[in-house]
């Protein structure tokens, strides 16, 4: 068994299937475009294998060349990953509301789950004038620093908590926490107040305020949150507001699935 870039098991390293996922991983925010033997290396494969798979790839839709020759993630792609249905029927019952905050605010709205020990956000509008946030829609990021993921992870089965307290906690500004047992009296807070509050966290002029989603069985299964410049407004202010739009989100999810 071996594991991709991000972790995730992927069966047999001779598997056909498992190098192509492999040089489909290669790709990210910081690589969106590779050349083909950029892609070997980051897929650890030979030039030749990359060349006979990528050739595939692309004649299936996978990847796209550009005219510079070199590889970006095709079309294709995108179309099945709309089809995932945690991510699509959640985002169709959540957009309205999520508009609504948007209108209301004119600040970055957001939404996510969690995939193991990550956030994957799902949605994201952005305010006319809001401050810039590092997040994408499709992107994935720690637990421990956005708003989101502060609730995700607050309300993650005890043994993952663990497994990320536990781990190394990246520190992207002074004012991220680290600190495990800080982190711990964080996530209470969150549960207990609910929602959470991430200032300064990711970069050192946004604060982030976050709620639970729930379903039909009260399953927190998203995260939705408000990014707005430090110090334009206070914490205490916003999360009436994120609070009542998770609230919202969560009734429709549970009317939808009965």
């Amino acid at each position: 068994m071996t594991t991709s870039r991000r972790g995730h098991p992927v069966g047999p390293t001779g598997s056909v299937v498992v190098r192509a996922l492999g040089l489909l991983d290669a790709f990210g925010p910081d690589r969106p475009a590779l050349s083909l033997s950029d892609l070997a290396r980051h897929a650890d494969v030979p030039l030749s294998t990359a060349h006979r798979l990528v050739a595939d790839l692309a004649a299936w839709g996978a990847l796209e060349r550009d005219d510079e020759g070199r590889y970006r993630i095709g079309l294709r792609v995108w179309e099945l990953g709309a089809l995932a249905p945690r991510g699509q029927a959640l985002r169709e019952t959540a957009l309205p509301f999520l508009e609504d905050l948007s209108r209301v605010t004119r600040e970055n709205v957001q939404l996510a789950v969690r995939e193991g020990a990550e956030v994957v956000f799902v949605e994201r509008l952005a305010g006319s004038g809001a401050v810039p946030v590092q997040t994408r829609v499709g992107g994935r990021f720690a637990l421990t620093a956005t708003g989101v993921g502060l609730v995700l992870l607050a309300h993650s089965p005890p043994e993952l908590q663990d497994e990320v307290l536990g781990a190394r906690i990246e520190r992207y500004t002074p004012f991220t926490v680290t600190d495990p047992q800080r982190m711990r009296r964080m996530l209470a807070d969150v549960r207990r107040d609910g929602h959470s509050v991430s200032d300064r966290q990711v970069t050192d002029d946004a604060l982030s305020v976050g709620a639970p989603v729930s379903d039909a069985r009260g399953q927190v299964v998203a995260a939705v949150s408000l990014v707005v410049r430090h110090g334009s407004v206070s914490a205490r202010a916003l999360a009436p507001l994120v609070r009542t739009t998770a609230a919202g989100i969560s009734r429709a999810l549970s009317t939808s699935t009965r």
